[in-house]
C-alpha cells in the first residue's frame, strides 16, 4: 500500500514539474508563428500576415497605405523611376513595378493602362470602385477619411492650377504632350507633396492622402452601375450616357476641391484608359492572404 502510494506521488511530482516546465517555455508571438513538436524537436513555421506591410488590410482586401512610385527593374539593378517623367515604354528584360511606402513623390503621367500593368508586375492590380472608397472613408459616416465636413489645409488640395501659372491663360494653346505632361509642373515646389506628408489626410485604416495630391485610377468603367457604389454628383450621373465606356479616376488632386465630388466620392469620368497628364496617379490593391489571422 505504501509503495503504491509512493508511486502515485512520484506520478503527481513529474506532471507538476512538466507543467511548470511548459508554462516557463517562451511563447510565440499571435499571428507570427506556430510551433509543434516533431520527433522531440520544437519546429517553428512563419505565419503569413493579411497583407504586405505596406499595405492596410480592409474586409476581404489588401489596399495600399500610399499611393504608388515606380521602380525599374532591368536584371539585378532596381532605381526609382524619376516622378517628374512619363513612365519609360515597355521592353524585354525590363519591368515597371508599383511600389508603395511613406515620404515618395508618388508617379504621375500614368495612364490607367500602365498603372495597371505596374501593379501586376508588382503582384497587385487596381482597386475597384467600392474598395477605393470603402479605403478612404475608413470607419467614417461621412465622405471624408475624418468624417462629414472638409477642413482646408487637411489634405494636399485647393492649391492654384499650374497650368496657366507656367503656361499663360490661354488654354487653347495647351497641348497634351508639351503642357499637360510637362515635367515642369510637378518640379515646381509646394505643389505635389511626399506620400503622408499630410499627416492629418489619412483614415483611421491606416490609408492617406486618398484626397488630393493626385488623382487615382480604379479598374471600373464609366457605366449605369455607377451610381450604386458610391454618391455622385447630378451632374456626372446626367453625363453617364456620353462617358460610357470611360475610365475612371478618384479622389481629386493637389489643384481641385469639390468640382466632382467632395473628399472620397470626388470622381472624374472623362477619359479613356490610355489618359495621362501631370494629375493622374494610383495605388494597388490585392486580395488578403487566406487563413491569415
Amino acid at each position: 500500500m505504501r509503495r503504491g502510494l509512493q508511486i502515485l506521488g512520484l506520478g503527481a511530482t513529474l506532471a507538476a514539474t512538466a507543467c511548470q516546465s511548459a508554462d516557463a517555455a517562451p511563447r510565440e508571438p499571435a499571428g507570427r508563428s506556430e510551433t509543434h513538436r516533431a520527433k522531440g524537436r520544437r519546429v517553428q513555421h512563419a505565419v503569413a500576415a493579411p497583407c504586405p506591410k505596406e499595405m492596410a488590410a480592409i474586409g476581404a482586401v489588401c489596399v495600399d497605405r500610399w499611393e504608388a512610385h515606380l521602380v525599374i527593374v532591368e536584371g539585378e539593378r532596381t532605381a526609382t523611376h524619376p516622378h517628374t517623367k512619363r513612365p519609360p515604354g515597355r521592353q524585354a528584360g525590363r519591368e515597371i513595378v508599383a511600389r508603395s511606402a511613406p515620404g515618395v513623390f508618388p508617379q504621375a503621367y500614368v495612364s490607367r493602362v500602365e498603372a495597371s500593368a505596374a501593379c501586376a508586375a508588382a503582384g497587385k492590380r487596381l482597386c475597384t470602385l467600392r474598395e477605393w472608397y470603402r479605403a478612404c472613408r475608413g470607419s467614417s459616416k461621412g465622405v471624408y477619411p475624418w468624417g462629414t465636413q472638409g477642413e482646408s489645409g487637411r489634405c494636399n488640395s485647393g492649391k492654384a492650377h499650374l497650368l496657366s501659372r507656367l503656361f499663360g491663360r490661354d488654354s487653347k494653346r495647351w497641348t497634351l504632350v508639351s503642357h499637360f505632361n510637362s515635367p515642369l509642373l510637378n518640379a515646381e515646389p509646394g505643389f505635389l507633396a511626399k506620400t503622408g506628408a499630410h499627416a492629418g489626410c489619412a483614415a483611421d485604416n491606416g490609408t492617406h492622402d486618398m484626397v488630393g495630391n493626385l488623382h487615382e485610377w480604379v479598374s471600373d468603367i464609366v457605366d449605369d452601375q455607377m451610381p450604386s457604389k458610391l454618391p455622385v454628383l447630378e451632374d456626372i450621373v446626367g453625363k453617364i450616357r456620353i462617358n460610357r465606356g470611360n475610365a475612371i479616376f478618384m479622389g481629386g488632386f493637389y489643384s481641385t476641391v469639390a468640382e466632382h465630388g467632395e473628399g472620397c466620392t470626388y470622381l472624374t469620368p472623362g477619359h479613356q484608359a490610355t489618359y495621362h497628364d501631370y494629375s493622374t496617379g494610383f495605388r494597388c490593391c490585392k486580395a488578403v492572404v487566406a487563413g491569415a489571422p
